[in-house]
């Protein structure tokens, strides 16, 4: 049966609002069509979210299908020549007025925010090489052997590679995360707010499943979706439990490292999620540092002496990144010092213990790092 790609996106766009986001109203609608083609959903979705990222461009237009034509338009002239868009209309259209005042807003970043995002899968470990090969369309990244870069248009849920395990749909900014953590086979590690498992997964890949990793979220859900993935994916070494990130830790452990990949405003994935550049506003910035630095100081006492501590967030803001840092320097200068990480990106080492991963250096998300060591007694 053949589908209007663009009656449907329209359909996905009224839909969507501060309540439903474009993700979840694309989800809804596609979940009722029942016989579309992989590269039809692939283009309403690319559609929907094109119209996000030209959102202030069309303003002018009358109804959502004249506008979506007209971003289509923009983002055909923007794709084959960017400079087809003055930095003045970046800078006036691309992000909200507020973002100059939380953050570093560079003419690189916002045209990096209008490019098409590129899509990234990390394989098992040790076998980067040979999943580029069977893939065909994939290319191995130069800085980590492990993370592809997907070009093709196969649906890549449905091949016999992803249900055996052999790779994970995950962003090349967080698979640098889980290579700065380093995590060694044998060691105690702690993903204290796991998500879906994106970064337990690969924690679990690099210690070879040996030892013992704890995955914790506040949402229950997650934790259902982690024991789906772990389970197709072949990971033992893990226990999950739910935690609503207060002072009442869901284990006494002491761990060799701690993991707090902390809710953030997510402005680092912006040109993956366009929408979210009209609904985040500046107070949730404001509201999300607060959790981030309870969340540190909650799960600091976990950390035994000479373990890590890991702090990481996919945005950009001073509040969820900097001003974290330094509240948890002022807190705990006596148990903890900044450990300085390796530079994955430039080669060599870092003289800081603190990292902006900004989405021009890797073609991925924006990613902000920083590590401690406790103090040994």
């Amino acid at each position: 049966m053949i589908h209007d790609v663009q009656a449907i996106a329209a359909e996905v766009i009224r839909k969507t609002g501060k309540d439903k986001p474009a993700d979840a109203a694309l989800r809804e609608v596609l979940k009722q069509i029942k016989d579309i083609a992989p590269f039809d959903a692939t283009e309403i979705a690319k559609t929907v979210f094109l119209y996000y990222r030209w959102h202030v461009w069309l303003r002018d237009e009358r109804g959502v299908e004249s506008k979506m034509r007209f971003a289509i338009r923009l983002n055909q002239r923007f794709q084959s020549d960017n400079s087809s868009v003055p930095f003045v209309e970046l800078r006036a259209n691309a992000v909200p007025a507020w973002t100059a005042a939380e953050m570093e807003v560079s003419d690189e970043w916002l045209l990096s925010l209008q490019r098409e995002p590129k899509l990234w899968l990390r394989a098992k470990r040790g076998t980067g090489d040979a999943l580029a090969r069977t893939l065909f369309a994939a290319d191995v990244s130069p800085l980590l052997p492990e993370a592809l870069l997907y070009r093709g248009e196969e649906d890549l849920f449905k091949t016999p590679e992803f249900h055996a395990g052999e790779f994970e749909i995950q962003d090349i900014a967080s698979q640098v995360v889980g290579m700065l953590c380093a995590p060694q086979p044998g060691e105690t590690w702690w993903d204290t707010c796991a998500g879906e498992g994106g970064k337990t997964l690969h924690l679990s890949d690099l210690m070879q499943n040996k030892g013992m990793l704890w995955a914790s979220d506040r949402a229950e859900w997650r934790l259902t979706k982690l024991k789906r993935r772990a389970g197709r994916a072949k990971v033992f070494n893990y226990r999950s439990a739910h935690w609503d990130g207060g002072t009442k830790l869901p284990t006494k452990t002491k761990f060799d490292g701690v993991l707090v990949d902390a809710p953030c405003s997510g402005i680092g994935t912006w040109q993956r999620n366009p929408q979210a550049r009209w609904t985040t506003v500046p107070n949730d910035v404001r509201e999300l540092s607060v959790i981030q630095k309870n969340l540190l100081a909650n799960v600091a006492p976990s950390v035994k002496p000479g373990g890590k501590l890991i702090f990481s967030v996919c945005t950009l803001t001073r509040a969820e990144t900097t001003e974290v840092v330094d509240d948890f320097n002022f807190k705990f200068a006596a148990e903890f010092e900044p450990m300085v990480l390796p530079d994955i990106i430039s080669g060599g080492q870092q003289t800081a213990a603190t990292k902006f991963i900004w989405p021009s250096d890797l073609d991925g998300n924006g990613m902000f790092i920083a590590s401690w060591r406790r103090k040994k007694v």
